[in-house]
């Protein structure tokens, strides 16, 4: 019996390593095995894990970066991710969570929050956002038409499905 949990979790442990792998080779521009520093968050987020900036780093500082250039190889970030996604860290925020967030930024209870109350909270408070990281939410989140964000149909976007996301529906 123990043989075949010890078969199953070596088995699990094979298929996460392919998922990161491939993950990995996605933004492996050179096909060298190594990934620019600055991707480390995208691909983690990419195999559904939502670590914040700072959490982002804690994850870096594990792996070699190779300087100059700030570069990370496949085998310093194989070992770090895959604990990562086996210890099931980085989870998605319940939609619940993100409504109260957003509830908590409408002072007035309108069920919307203008750009520019939006801009102000996003660049100024917390982990704040840098222009491109702006403008891009800007671009998705906002109504074209009266410029707000209305955060009840929006908070939708957000919501990950942990039964679809890797590694949890395994």
């Amino acid at each position: 019996m123990a043989e075949e949990e010890e078969k199953g979790e070596d088995g699990l442990v094979t298929e996460i390593e392919k998922k990161i792998t491939e993950a990995f080779e996605v933004f492996d521009r050179e096909s060298n095995k190594t990934v620019d520093v600055r991707e480390i968050g995208c691909i983690v987020r990419s195999l559904g894990c939502f670590p914040n900036e700072a959490e982002v780093q804690e994850l870096i500082d594990k792996m070699e970066v190779e300087e100059p250039g700030g570069f990370v190889h496949l085998e310093k970030f194989l070992p770090v991710v895959t604990k990562v996604l086996l210890d099931r860290r980085f989870r998605p925020i319940p939609e619940d969570v993100i409504l109260h967030a957003f509830e908590a930024l409408d002072e007035n209870k309108r069920g919307y929050i203008t750009k520019e109350d939006l801009v102000k909270h996003l660049t100024e408070e917390g982990e704040p956002f840098n222009q491109e990281e702006m403008e891009d939410m800007l671009a998705i989140a906002l109504d074209p038409e009266t410029d707000t964000l209305h955060y009840r149909d929006y908070r939708k976007k957000l919501v990950v499905d942990e039964t679809k996301t890797f590694p949890f529906n395994v």
